[in-house]
C-alpha cells in the first residue's frame, strides 16, 4: 500500500505541476484501484500530503459491487489485524454500484442490497449491468466525508 500511495503521490504531483504551467487543463481525476484494494490509502494522500490537497480534493469513492460474487467476498476470514477489503470498500463508498443485476435473482440482490447497507446505510446504490451507470453519479458528487466512511 504503501509503495502505490507514494506513486500517486508523484503522479498527482505531476498532473500539478503540467496544470500550473497551463500544459495540462483538468475537470477531474478519477482514480481506479482495481480489484480489491482498501480505499483508505488512496483517500489518505488527499488528506495528508499538502501538496495533494492544494491541487486536488477528493470527490468521493464510488464502489462497483459484483451482485453475483460479492457475499462471498464479504463473509472471507481475514487473519487478525486484516482488513476484509470487501467491507472496506463497502464502508468508505459515498456511492454503491450494484452490478451484474442480470446474473442473479430479485432475491439475490433484496439480500445483497440490505447487507450492504447493513454496512453503509448512507451512500447510495444503484443497479446496473454491465457498469453502465450515469456519469452523474460517479463525477461532482461532493460525497466524500471521512468522519462518516470512520463509523
Amino acid at each position: 500500500c504503501c509503495a502505490v500511495r507514494q506513486d500517486l503521490v508523484v503522479f498527482l504531483n505531476n498532473l500539478a505541476e503540467k496544470t500550473k504551467a497551463g500544459d495540462l487543463c483538468l475537470d477531474a481525476i478519477i482514480i481506479e484501484t482495481t480489484g480489491m484494494a482498501d480505499p483508505a490509502p488512496v483517500a489518505q494522500t488527499f488528506l495528508v500530503e499538502e501538496s495533494i490537497r492544494t491541487f486536488a480534493r477528493l470527490d468521493g469513492i464510488v464502489t462497483l459491487v459484483d451482485a453475483k460474487h460479492i457475499e462471498q467476498h464479504l463473509d472471507a476470514e481475514k487473519p487478525d489485524g486484516c482488513v476484509n477489503e470487501a467491507v472496506a470498500q463497502v464502508a468508505f463508498a459515498d456511492r454503491l454500484m450494484l452490478n451484474k443485476i442480470d446474473l442473479v435473482s430479485e432475491e439475490d440482490l433484496a439480500r445483497v442490497e440490505k447487507r450492504l447497507y447493513g454496512i453503509n446505510q448512507f451512500a447510495p446504490l444503484e443497479r446496473c449491468k454491465h457498469s453502465e451507470v450515469s456519469v452523474d453519479h460517479v463525477l461532482g458528487i461532493n460525497g466524500f466525508d471521512l468522519q462518516r466512511a470512520l463509523r
